[in-house]
């Protein structure tokens, strides 16, 4: 990471989210709260959907592993910003920046494509339902996990790399709360032309490539449920799709919003705030979406508080 006539940047400084010490404080606990409230909801997810038998389907089957994303998602940043806040301390290590950019990456790249194949799995239950346990089976579920996870090391490995051959010389203050590749983009002293390039084809062919599918599964789903002759039914079709189709545009909206934003070569409350939309919000939201738009997932809930009031009571 050298370049002639310029300093290596062994460091990197994060931006907090105020510069008075009683909003910093303020701010590394409203983090605690929603990191703690985001961990547990998506813990009890992954408990609900594990030992509820009732729940081992292929949709509660991809839901578990969204709820385990979503928790490694939420402690890759919000745990270090909420130290940081706390301490005042915006250090990170060139070491630690790239694991968390891979991170993040891995992470993000693995819960849209996991919602992706979350979509064909509401399409082929709806749309082909005579088929639907040989199309997803047990063994297919696996193959579609292990393609999203093995597919996603690939994709944060290449940008991580890629980003971290530059140099950075021109500042080595991150106008971030944590390690983002636009962010480093802004402060490398070597050409970053070919990076940006890179991002932008990977996420037009990842991107649209998996909302273009996404849409066309719930084109098919909506036009085979409006079909369906009893209302109920339609009802039950919707409630299992709704939660899915508010996460989907939830993660996508966010993100665009973000991402689509113009550069700044100065840090803003505004950026950061925005960036928390599309790394915290939707991991911390996804639960509670799926648990209030699910049934089947709040008599899960229901029977497991009961079972947990009379073992309290028992004792």
């Amino acid at each position: 990471m050298k370049m002639s006539n310029y300093t290596t940047v062994t460091q990197f400084l994060l931006m907090g989210f105020s510069e008075l010490r009683q909003l910093q404080i303020f701010y590394s606990f409203l983090l605690f709260l929603i990191y703690s409230a985001g961990l547990m909801g998506n813990l009890l997810i992954v408990m609900i959907t594990t030992f509820d038998r009732r729940l081992h389907t292929p949709m509660y089957f991809f839901l578990r592993n969204l709820s385990m994303v979503d928790a490694c998602y939420l402690s890759i940043t919000v745990p270090q910003a909420s130290v940081n806040s706390l301490v005042n301390n915006r250090i990170i290590s060139v070491t630690g920046c790239a694991a968390q950019v891979f991170l993040v990456l891995f992470m993000a790249y693995v819960e849209f494509t996991l919602l992706t194949v979350m979509a064909r799995d509401r399409y082929v239950a709806i749309c082909q339902p005579l088929h639907y346990p040989v199309i997803m089976s047990p063994r297919v579920c696996m193959q579609m996990t292990l393609t999203c996870l093995l597919t996603g090391l690939m994709y944060a490995a290449f940008h991580t790399g890629y980003t971290f051959r530059l140099s950075f010389c021109h500042s080595n203050v991150v106008h971030q709360f944590f390690c983002d590749i636009p962010s480093l983009l802004r402060i490398s002293c070597s050409d970053t032309f070919s990076n940006k390039l890179s991002l932008l084809a990977s996420a037009l062919v990842v991107g649209a490539g998996c909302y273009g599918f996404i849409t066309a599964s719930y084109v098919g789903i909506f036009s085979t449920v409006l079909k369906f002759p009893v209302k109920e039914d339609q009802k039950k079709a919707f409630s299992t799709c709704i939660p899915h189709i508010t996460v989907v545009s939830l993660f996508i909206f966010s993100t665009c919003f973000v991402y689509l934003q113009p550069p700044s070569e100065s840090a803003s409350l505004e950026g950061i705030i925005l960036s928390v939309f599309y790394t915290v919000i939707p991991p911390f939201l996804n639960p509670i979406i799926y648990s209030l738009r699910n049934k089947q997932i709040k008599d899960a809930i229901t029977i497991l508080m009961k079972r947990i009031l009379s073992l309290s009571n028992k004792v």
